[in-house]
């Protein structure tokens, strides 16, 4: 039974590349998964450790990978882009993250809980409706200004508390 070092994933919404590395961090697997094919794939590499990009999908993963007892390490993005040989493609993507994961002064970012997740969905819910509401009072303004009503111009015309 061969033991890897490390899986890098380039995720993505139906389809995966997954890049596994030895003990001397050469790549010996490239390949492309589909969405059920990831977890059991993985499961069979008897990898340490598992690297994915800090993306949108990449909590969901981290967390179904440490139930399996992985070690998981998000890579900030901006820390992957700097490794991509060649052109960008799913394949230096993945190897791309391989590479970052290995660096000694990289930050990883850590998979946030479900909890975590919830609070951080319901501040950018929150976000979105105050951006919202402040382009939609700017709008009437505009509009009944063009009627020769005209009001205070403050953005703290409405009441605090959403």
């Amino acid at each position: 039974m061969n033991y890897h070092s490390l899986i890098a994933i380039d995720l993505a919404k139906n389809s995966f590349q997954a890049c596994v590395l030895d003990q001397h961090s050469k790549a010996i697997k490239n390949i492309k998964l589909s969405r059920a094919k990831l977890l059991p794939f993985v499961l069979q590499q008897h990898a340490q450790k598992v690297a994915m990009e800090s993306c949108y999908l990449a909590n969901y993963w981290g967390r179904l990978f440490q139930q399996h007892g992985f070690t998981v390490q998000l890579v900030p993005a901006q820390h992957v882009k700097t490794f991509v040989c060649g052109s960008r493609n799913d394949k230096n993507d993945a190897l791309a993250i391989a590479e970052a994961s290995q660096r000694p002064n990289i930050k990883f970012v850590r998979v946030k809980s479900i909890e975590q997740q919830d609070i951080q969905s319901l501040h950018r819910v929150r976000e979105r409706l105050l951006a919202s509401r402040l382009r939609l009072s700017n709008q009437v303004r505009g509009l009944l200004s063009e009627y020769g009503i005209v009001g205070a111009h403050s953005n703290d015309t409405w009441p605090s508390g959403l």
